[in-house]
C-alpha cells in the first residue's frame, strides 16, 4: 500500500517540476512524513529521513523536465553554470545544517516555510524585474545560499530560484527552465550528503542509504521523471494561476499540520 502511495507521489512531483520549476520537494516531504510516522519509522531520524529520500528523487524529477525545456530552448546554460558553483557548496553546507537539527523542530521550520511558499503562490507575489542579470560570482554566490536552503527543506530549490532570476529581469519561461536544471545538482549534491551523514545512523529503517529510504525513491522515481515531461509542457501552454492557487491552499495545510 505504502508503494501505491509513493508512485502516486512520484506523479504529482513530476507535474510540479515541470509545472512550476521546482522539484516537487515541497509536497513531497511532507507526504513522506506523515508516511514514514504510519510505518513506525523512529521520530529521531524520520523527518531527517523525508528530505534526503524527496532531494534523491527531485535527480529523477528534474531529468526530463530540463530535457523538456532544453528542447524548447528555454535553459540559460550560462547562468546555470555559474549558479551551480555555488549550489554544489551551499548543498554540502545546508545538508550538514540540517543534520544538526532535531528531527520535531526541523519539521516545524519546514511548516514555516511551507507556509511563505503558500502565501506566495495564493497571492501571486512575485518580485518586479528590476535590474539585468548578474555577473558570475553574484550567481555563484546565489547558488550557495539557494543550495543551503534547499538542502534544509528537501527542495529543487525552485521556489527560491525562479523568483531570484525574474527579479535580474529574465522572462518566466526561461527562470522556470532554468530553475528545472539548477534542480538537479542541488539533488545530487545535497542527496549524497544526506546519504554520508547518515550513513551509521542505528535507528534507520532496513532498505536505507543513510538518510534515503529506498523503497520511497524506487517507487517516486518510477512515476516523476514519465510525469514531469507533461508539466513542462504544461507550463509552456497554460496560465498556471488557479493551479498555484489550489496548491497553494495544499501547502497552508500542510505547515500548519507541521507547526501544530
Amino acid at each position: 500500500m505504502e508503494f501505491v502511495l509513493y508512485l502516486l507521489l512520484g506523479a504529482c512531483a513530476g507535474v510540479l517540476a515541470g509545472l512550476f520549476g521546482v522539484g516537487g520537494g515541497i509536497i513531497i516531504v511532507p507526504v513522506l512524513v506523515f508516511s514514514f510516522t504510519l510505518q513506525g519509522f523512529d521520530p529521531s531520524v524520520l523527518t531527517h529521513l523525508a528530505v534526503g529520500t524527496s532531494l534523491a528523487t527531485i535527480v529523477f524529477t528534474s531529468i526530463n523536465a530540463i530535457r523538456e525545456h532544453h528542447r524548447k530552448g528555454a535553459v540559460q546554460w550560462p547562468i546555470f553554470a555559474w549558479m551551480t558553483l555555488g549550489i554544489l557548496i551551499g548543498a554540502g553546507i545546508g545538508a550538514k545544517t540540517a543534520s544538526l537539527i532535531q528531527g520535531p523542530m526541523l519539521q516545524k521550520i519546514i511548516g514555516v516555510f511551507a507556509l511563505v511558499i503558500a502565501a506566495q503562490m495564493a497571492l501571486d507575489l512575485k518580485p518586479k524585474a528590476s535590474r539585468g542579470v548578474p555577473g558570475k560570482p553574484a550567481l555563484t554566490g546565489a547558488g550557495v545560499v539557494i543550495g543551503w536552503a534547499s538542502a534544509i527543506f528537501g527542495i529543487g530549490g525552485g521556489s527560491l530560484t525562479v523568483p531570484f532570476l525574474t527579479w535580474r529581469s529574465l522572462p518566466m519561461q526561461q527562470a522556470v527552465a532554468t530553475s528545472s536544471a539548477c534542480g538537479l545538482p542541488i539533488a545530487l549534491a545535497s542527496a549524497l550528503s544526506f546519504m554520508l551523514l547518515g550513513w551509521h545512523e542505528a535507528q534507520l529503517p532496513a532498505h536505507s542509504l543513510g538518510y534515503v529510504y529506498l523503497p520511497a525513491l524506487l517507487g517516486i522515481a518510477l512515476t516523476s521523471m514519465f510525469f514531469a515531461r507533461y508539466g513542462a509542457r504544461l507550463a509552456h501552454r497554460l496560465s498556471p494561476r488557479l493551479l498555484k492557487r489550489l496548491f497553494a491552499a495544499l501547502l497552508f495545510c500542510v505547515g500548519l499540520s507541521f507547526l501544530i
